[in-house]
């Protein structure tokens, strides 16, 4: 998952970035209003951390903006100012969450999960693919209690395809949400063909793999009935 962090606060956005690195995010950062704002309308970020109180632009300003440009990022506000209208209004405004200055960093997290369990319709942090357990907090993948063992980046493209199933999804799409910025070049490479072949390989030694789909020359697509 892609995360811009929008925050003039450099020791708050460094350890923004440190922990949700940990936590398997891709990071870009912000420290104005200005740059937030153009990378928000190049790059199709996941999550958008938005600090209130920027140096050169309010942040609800932003948040207007990107309502306005139907923007598809999930928007946290993040702010020093706790007031209850304040929060309203970010909410009002089209945030998806409103964190209020200082909160905790697994905290942080677990809005990010539920924002993504609400936007994908799922019920809690164990997705069910055929005979497969996705524990999306433990990041493990079991069969009939039996670990399949993925590597971080082969769980993510599996999380991601899931996350989105029944839709196709680009080479181009699952390089920008799994490994953040890449050079355009890259795009062309056949890195992510060579991952997909590795995760079908382990789903497939422990149960049908079959549900990840090639959809010949786009990308590729996992097929679950809803």
């Amino acid at each position: 998952m892609t995360v811009l962090i929008v925050e003039d606060e450099r020791s708050l956005s460094h350890e923004l970035e440190i922990y949700l690195t940990k936590h398997s995010y891709n990071c870009d950062v912000a420290f104005n209003g200005k740059t937030a704002t153009e990378k928000i309308f190049v790059n199709n970020y996941d999550f958008v951390l938005l600090d209130v109180n920027l140096p050169d632009i309010n942040g609800f300003e932003i948040l207007k903006e990107c309502k306005k440009q139907n923007v598809e990022s999930a928007i946290i506000m993040l702010t020093a100012r706790g007031e209850v209208n304040d929060k309203i209004m970010g909410l009002e405004l089209g945030a998806d969450d409103y964190l209020a200055k200082p909160f905790s960093l697994p905290e942080l997290n677990a809005r990010m999960q539920a924002i993504l369990r609400r936007k994908h319709g799922l019920k809690n942090i164990v997705i069910k693919i055929n005979e497969f357990d996705m524990d999306v907090q433990n990041r493990t993948v079991t069969a009939n209690g039996n670990l399949v063992n993925l590597t971080k980046k082969e769980f993510d493209l599996l999380h991601y395809l899931t996350l989105n199933k029944n839709r196709v999804l680009t080479r181009v799409q699952l390089t920008e949400h799994i490994w953040g910025d890449v050079m355009e070049d890259d795009y062309d490479s056949n890195y992510i063909d060579v991952h997909i072949k590795n995760l079908r390989k382990k789903l497939a030694g422990s149960g049908n793999a079959d549900f990840i789909e090639t959809v010949r020359g786009i990308g590729y697509r996992v097929n679950l009935q809803e």
